[in-house]
This record gives C-alpha cells, structure tokens and sequence, in this order.
C-alpha cells in the first residue's frame, strides 16, 4: 500500500491514493517562438517550456555540447595567484602536496592535479585521509610533509573549513592553494588562494561545479599557462558603430581570454577631443586590436579629427585563416550567423562577437583543448556525478564529454575499472557512471583505502592497474555487504528514535556502524522516511556522521549544524548532504539540540505527483524518439529523466518477473512499433487495475536493456491507468 505523509508537524497516514499526472499547460505560439529561435524541433521546445528552461544561456547547454560553451577557468576567485604560486614552485624545484578528499570527486581530483603536476616536472606527492582520518587538510598532514622540506600545499575537494591547518602550514613557511567547491563558513583559511565558485565575492558564472570540476579548471588554467603567450597579457579588442548622427566606441579588455572591463563611449564627431574621454587612460599601455583596423581608424579620426592616431593591429584576417566562416565577413553579418550570439539573454553586440571570435580563435590556433582536456574530463565528469552536482550550465558538458571519452578511449585506470566491472566496449550513459562505476571507486573510499583508487587512477604499470582495479570492485562487493548488514541495525533504530525527534528526524547511531556507509544509510532513511535523517559512527571517543536531506523538498541541512557549531570538531558540505565529526563526550548536548531544533522543521509532501514533460502520439513511439531522450542526456540531479504520456495504448502481454514475481513485465502495442515495459513493484495491480486487452492511459520514461552484448530500447512504466 502506498503511504503518502504530510510532513508539517506530526506524520499523518493515509491510505492508497491516485497519483497525480501534472502536465503544464504552454503556449503553442511560445513553443513555435523558442523552437524558431534556437533551431530546435517543437516536441524538444515544449520540453525545455515545460521545465522552465526559457533563458537563452540555460538553453544552450542543453542543445550545445562543444567545449567553448565552458566557463574560462581564470574567471575563478583566485585563479591566476594559484597558477603563478604552481608555476613559481616548478621553476624552483619545490616539493608540493596535493591533498584530497576520500570520495570519489576528491579522488578523482587528486588524481588529475597529482598526475599533471607531475607530468610537467613538479616534484609531487599527494594524500588522501585513510582509515579513521578525519575529514580535510589536517595539522599532522602539515606538519609531516613541512618536515620533509615541503613548501608548497594544494587542497582538492576540501580546505575550505581548515582555518587552524592553513594557520599552522603559514607557521611551518608552507603555502596553501585552497581548491574547493563546498560552502565556505563565515570565516574563509587565510590561504595564499582560494579558488571555491561559492565564495562570497566569486563573479563565476556557475557555482555548482564539483571538487574535481575546480580541479579540471585550475589544470586548464595551467595548461593555458604553460602554452599561450597571451598568458598574464592584456589586450584590448575595440570596436566602433554609427549610432544616429553619433558613434559609439566600445573596448573589452581580456586577461586569460576572460574580460576583466569594458568601456563604453558615446561621441559625437568634432564635439571633444580624445583626451576628454576616458579612452586614453583605458589603453594606455594596452594590445589594440581591431576588426577590419582600417575602417576603424577612419571613424576614429572623423570623431576626433585626423590628427589623432590609435596604434591598433587588424586581426581579422589571422582569424578568417582559422575560422573561416568568418574570413571577409563583417562583425554585424557574423552576429546574424553566429550560434552563440542567438542564446544572449541582452543586448548582444558586435563588440560581444568580436570578443567570441577572438577567443575561438586562440583556442584554434594554440590547440587548448586537446585529447589531454578530454582525459581529465572523464574524472571531472565521475566526479560531478558521484557528488550529485546539478546538471545544468556547463556540468551538462563537463558529464557529457566526459562520459563519451571515457567510451570512446578510457583513460588509464578507467580502462581496467570498466573491464572488471563488464563495462568496456560498451556504451555508457550517466545510469552506468552513477550506479556501477562510482561506487565502486567510492568504496574504496568507504572501506578505508581511498589510496587505492587514486593509485589505480595514476600507476603507470598496466599489470598493477589491473591487481588495483580487482581490489577496488572487491572492495566495493564487501561494501554491499556491510551495507546491508548495518541496514538492518540502522532502519529499525531510525524508526524508534522518530518520536524523539517530533517525527521530523530519522537518526541512527553507533559502533556497529561502520563509518564507510554513513552517507548511504542516511540516503536510504531519507528515501524511506521523507525526512531528513542523520546516521553516525561511533570509533573509540570520536563520532562521525553524515547528514541528508529527503527528495523531492528543499529543505537544507547546513542549519541544523550550524546550531551545533561549537559542540563540533569540523563540520561541512552542501545544500542537502552534509557530514561532521564531534567528540564522544558531547554527544548528549549535540542530541539535545537537534531535538529543539526539529521543531523549527517544517516539510510537505501531501500527495504523489508526476511531472509529464510532453504527451506523445503513439505514432511517436519508433526509434527516432530517442532523438530526443538522448538529447536531454546527462540525466541526474536538477535534470530528472524525461517523463512521458501516451493515452490509449493497448496491453498485448502481461508476465510477472523477479525473484519474488513483484514485478510486471508488459508488451505494448503501437501499432507499427512493439514496446517491451517494466513496471515495478506492480504485479498487485496486474488483472485488477489493467489487464491483457486493455488500451490504458500511461506516464512512463524510456530507457535502454543491455544484456548478452545486445542494447534494446524498452519503456519503465511510472503509472498507467484504465481511462
């Protein structure tokens, strides 16, 4: 039976209901505008309408997949002091640490900073917390690796809350780069660097990058470095319009290829000289370079009189050389045909073109992005999946191209993880990334070897690659296995603790739970209360605890920690997952405060509904609708599965399947097509609710069915219903 809870107060129980189809009602005509726009068919514009995906900048992440659609790393807080510390400690030959988190999007970071670092020449080592470790960058970490004549630490996917560790490294004459992207606390480590997109006074265009997203974005960073000679060079790109009986004059200035200020003069011919604007004090000393140089300086001239004279380089044919759609075209004709130019949610000017041009150009010519770049985004992409990121803005790429990498040529130590776990020559989805190669990586993490990941991600020698990957999906079936066992401990417990906490809390603890499944136990208690819930491990006289917030609400948990700040060792994470250590002596005034703060908890959830993202004909059901699905791909978190309804198709078969016949399996007929279905947890339902014969109403998502080395489409059943 299914049980529906409103959660506002006590818990109410009511019996079987409905589920509720909820399709939006849209706009045939604002379906025809976004579909004209943007180029895209009218059943993917209804989808995007539907979602509320209506902002040019947001639609373009999921029609484009190209990788200069990605933010420039320089926009990071703190990126270019970073990359000048890395680059000062190659030329002087220090020792750096690399220093990550145990799961997998700090392992998978570590990975990627350790074994670049050390492919151009820097002596570096790197450490990941092991066994009973705590969390982040610790003191004996610092002190340990001061004492081997270390001058130089980097934090991947943590540091953000060290503010003692970074204290005491600055003690020992060692400097800290902070690469981070948990919520930084009131008081952010005094670290030579912060690169973090959430701080406070970050301008980066997305803040919900992964740990090993930053990490991706400070190698990148280097990268450019090391390559481009435009590296820490400004250069300003100008650009003049006629506007009514006056000109406007316009100037970016880019740094990194990131605009760091623009200016904006509009001048009437003869009406002031040049040396009353503010243009001369912005180019001083500055690159000029101009599209078409010669029409330039004339209207400069015309506005100023043709004494004056701007030094400036015509770039325009170095970049029809390399693009050349854009060789002997002018800047207003290029915005008519340029694909970024139609996602601009404002004004998008000739200058904007330029500055895209350009930039396009110079990653053409200097070749930044490369087979390198695709390597690293296969661990940015498991990262971001592993760390439940959202996967909207530039997320959307980074998993993207990196799940098609990681088919098309795995890196090393991915290659032999996919062949243990069946997976190589296959293809992959974000449902193979996130439920088969995750966790296996994230149980070395679990069980206490995290080391054995990130060396399987950096050895060398394939025969070891190999002994490491069978360790780790070893590691990963023990996993399982003590997951269930402390399952058993922590459900019923969660259950009889609920009255304690105004049934607004689950909580499970003790020293028979293991600290490596405190994270999933409390996924699976939110999953079955719908409530936040919290899990903890008791080891000796420290307790460690991992905190989650129930699906489907916007309920955060960083507040109920932040009321127990002072009773914690450290404390830290996201939105809705969180995790903290404390002292066993102050478990009972930790409790206590949790149960005053539950009554401040305040959840609804008072029936079950489904989101339709697009009624489909039945003629649409044929192969080309995975068009479509796969369009929409990644799927995961901020971007559920796309969920279909189709009316009156006919039920040609009906067959119970799984161990204990709890599940159905159908054969839909429509008409030209057959469809296999799955609807799970349904066989109560079979010959009651729906029958063989019956032409029934159905929400459902497509999917596809490996097995014996063949891949079929096949349709999961959410509801359906007699109509």
């Amino acid at each position: 039976m299914q049980t529906i809870y409103r959660l506002t107060g006590r818990r109410k129980f009511a019996g079987r209901r409905k589920v509720k189809w909820i399709k939006k009602d849209i706009s045939q005509d604002m379906v025809k505008d976004l579909a004209v726009k943007y180029g895209c068919d009218y059943l993917t514009a209804s989808i995007l309408l539907r979602r509320g995906i209506v902002r040019g900048e947001d639609i373009r992440y999921y029609l484009e997949d190209d990788a200069r659609h990605l933010h420039n790393p320089f926009e990071l807080p703190g990126m270019e002091d970073a990359v000048e510390r890395i680059l000062a400690a190659k030329d002087e030959g220090e020792k750096v640490l690399v220093f990550g988190d145990r799961d997998v999007d700090g392992i998978t970071g570590t990975a990627m900073v350790a074994g670049y670092l050390q492919s151009i020449g820097i002596d570096t080592s790197w450490r990941i917390p092991v066994g009973n470790d705590p969390y982040g960058l610790s003191v004996r970490a610092v002190e340990e690796f001061a004492a081997g004549y270390g001058t130089l630490i980097i934090t991947v996917d943590c540091g953000i809350s060290n503010r003692a560790e970074v204290e005491k490294a600055g003690e020992l004459a060692v400097d800290v780069i902070i690469t981070d992207h948990h919520n930084p606390q009131e008081e952010i480590p005094q670290a030579l660097a912060v690169v973090n997109p959430k701080l406070p006074e970050s301008r980066y265009p997305f803040r919900d990058l992964s740990g090993c997203g930053v990490a991706f974005k400070l190698v990148s960073a280097l990268r450019f470095a090391l390559k481009s000679q435009l590296y820490g060079q400004p250069v300003c790109l100008l650009n003049t319009r006629p506007l009514n009986d006056a000109f406007i004059v316009e100037i970016a200035k880019l740094r990194n290829l990131a605009v760091i200020d623009t200016l904006t003069e509009t001048l009437i011919p003869g009406m002031v000289g040049i040396g009353s604007t503010r243009l001369p004090r912005f180019l001083e000393g500055q690159q000029i370079l101009a599209w078409d140089g010669a029409l330039q300086k004339r209207v400069l001239g015309k506005i100023f009189g043709t004494g004056v004279e701007v030094g400036m380089l015509d770039i325009a044919g170095e970049i029809g050389k390399e693009i050349p759609q854009a060789a002997g075209k002018s800047l207003l004709r290029i915005k008519e045909l340029s694909r970024i130019a139609k996602y601009a949610d404002r004004d998008y000017t000739e200058l904007d073109v330029f500055v895209s041009l350009f930039q396009s150009f110079i990653e053409k010519k200097e070749k930044l992005f490369t087979e390198a770049e695709n390597q690293d985004l296969q661990l940015a992409a498991l990262g971001t999946v592993a760390d439940i990121m959202p996967l909207k803005d530039e997320n959307r790429i980074i998993v993207k191209r990196g799940i098609t990498s990681l088919q098309e040529k795995p890196r090393p130590g991915l290659h032999e993880l996919l062949l243990k776990l069946d997976l190589a020559g296959r293809p992959l989805r974000n449902s193979e990334v996130s439920w088969q190669i995750c966790p296996a990586l994230n149980a070395a993490g679990r069980m206490g070897s995290p080391e054995k990941a990130a060396s399987l991600l950096l050895e060398k020698d394939p025969a070891e690659r190999g002994r490491l990957a069978g360790e780790v999906v070893k590691m990963n079936t023990e996993r399982k296995k003590l997951g269930e066992e402390v399952w058993t401990i922590a459900e019923p417990m969660a259950r009889d603790n609920l009255k304690d906490f105004d049934n607004k809390l689950a909580l499970a603890y003790g020293e028979k739970i293991h600290r490596g499944v405190t994270g999933i136990m409390a996924n699976r208690l939110a999953d079955l209360f719908k409530l936040p819930a919290l899990v903890v491990s008791f080891k000796e006289n420290a307790a460690t605890g991992s905190l989650r917030s129930p699906r489907g609400t916007d309920f955060t948990v960083l507040p109920l920690l932040e009321q127990c700040a002072d009773l914690l060792i450290d404390w830290g994470g996201h939105d809705f997952a969180a995790g903290f250590s404390l002292d066993k002596p102050n478990w009972g005034a930790f409790l206590d405060r949790l149960k005053t703060a539950c009554y401040t908890i305040e959840l609804e959830q008072t029936e079950e509904t489904v989101n339709v993202d697009a009624e489909l004909p039945q003629s649409y059901l044929n192969p080309d609708i995975f068009k479509t699905v796969d369009r929409f791909e990644p799927y995961g978190e901020a971007n559920e599965t796309l969920t279909f309804l189709t009316r009156g198709i006919k039920i040609a078969d009906i067959k119970l399947m799984g161990s204990e016949l709890k599940h159905v399996k159908l054969n839909l007929d429509a008409g030209k097509y057959k469809w296999p279905a799955l609807y799970w947890q349904a066989a109560d339902k079979a010959k009651r609710e729906f029958d063989i014969g019956d032409s029934v109403d159905m929400v459902f998502k497509f999917n596809w069915n490996w097995y014996n080395g063949t891949e079929t489409p096949q349709i999961i059943v959410t509801d359906l219903r007699r109509p």
